[in-house]
C-alpha cells in the first residue's frame, strides 16, 4: 500500500494521536500504573494508524498557529473526559469497599494500591481486583475500546466541541455515585443494623456483660460471613458498573458533539 506524507495528513494524524493518547492515560485497564509506558505509547501509535487509514479524512480546517493549538488541546480534552468518566466509575467499588470495613471494623487496616494510585481498605481492594478481572475476562476492555473508536465517525476530528455544561455530566455521576455504592453495601449494611439492634437489646438485659469486647468480634465475624455469601453476586456488580460506563461514555459524547 502506497501512503503518501504530507502536511494535511500528517496534521490529521497527529489529532488523532492526541484523542487516543489521552483516552487510554485516563481510560480503565488501559490507564493502569503496571503497563510499561512505552506499551502504551507504541499501542496509542498503532491505533491512531489504524484510524488513519480507515477513517479517511481529508484536511482538517484552521486559521494560523493558534487556532490548530486549540484544536489540539480540545481532542487532548475529548480524550481525557472520555476515558476519566469511564474510569471513574470503578471508585465507586472503593467507595462501597471503604464503608464496607467501616462497618465490620477493618476501617483502619489500608493499603496502597500501586495500579491506581490510591489508598484503599482491604474489602474495597479486592472488590476492586475481583471486578476488573471480571470485566477483562469477559472482554469489556474491547467494548470500551470499540465505544471509543466509534467516537471518531460521532465526533469528527476537527469538530469537537467542549460547551460550558460538562459539569452536569459530574453531577449526574455523584448522585449515582451514591446511589449505586449504597446498593452494593446493602446486604453488609443491613447485617450490621441488625447486629448492632441484638446488642443494644442485649445490653439492657444483661448489663453485666461487656458489649464492646463482644460486639467486636461478632462484627467481624458476621461482616466476614455476608462477604463470603455476596461475593457471588460479583458478576451482578459488574454489570451494574458496565451500564454506568455507558451512561457516562454516552453522556460525554452528545456534550462534545453538541
Amino acid at each position: 500500500m502506497e501512503m503518501n506524507v504530507t502536511v494535511e495528513n500528517l496534521e490529521v494524524f497527529l489529532l488523532i494521536l492526541v484523542r487516543v493518547s489521552a483516552f487510554l492515560v485516563s481510560a480503565p485497564f488501559f490507564s493502569q500504573r503496571n503497563i510499561p509506558a512505552k506499551v502504551k505509547a507504541f499501542f496509542s501509535f498503532y491505533v491512531a494508524l489504524l484510524l488513519y487509514g480507515t477513517l479517511g479524512i481529508g484536511r482538517v480546517e484552521y486559521n494560523g498557529v493558534i487556532e490548530f493549538a486549540a484544536l489540539i488541546f480540545k481532542e487532548a480534552a475529548a480524550g481525557l473526559l472520555l476515558g476519566y468518566m469511564t474510569n471513574v466509575c470503578l471508585y465507586i467499588l472503593n467507595f462501597s469497599g471503604n464503608l464496607m470495613d467501616m462497618e465490620i471494623g477493618f476501617s483502619m487496616v489500608t493499603e496502597f494500591d500501586p495500579a491506581s494510585n490510591v489508598s484503599a481498605t482491604i474489602t474495597a481492594t479486592i472488590y476492586t481486583n475481583a471486578v476488573i478481572l471480571l470485566m477483562m475476562v469477559t472482554y469489556m476492555h474491547h467494548y470500551i475500546l470499540k465505544a471509543f473508536l466509534e467516537t471518531f465517525e460521532l465526533v469528527p476530528i476537527g469538530k469537537v466541541q467542549i460547551p460550558p455544561e460538562i459539569y452536569s455530566v459530574m453531577l449526574t455521576f455523584i448522585g449515582d455515585y451514591f446511589i449505586l455504592g449504597f446498593r452494593i453495601i446493602l446486604p453488609v449494611f443491613a447485617t450490621m443494623l441488625i447486629l448492632n439492634v441484638v446488642l443494644g437489646i442485649l445490653a439492657k438485659v444483661a448489663p453485666q456483660m461487656n458489649m464492646f469486647s463482644v460486639g467486636m468480634q461478632l462484627k467481624v465475624a458476621g461482616g466476614l460471613c455476608i462477604i463470603t455469601i455476596v461475593i457471588a453476586l460479583l458478576p451482578q456488580v459488574s454489570d451494574l458498573l458496565y451500564e454506568e460506563m455507558q451512561k457516562m461514555f454516552g453522556l460525554v459524547t452528545s456534550m462534545l458533539h453538541n
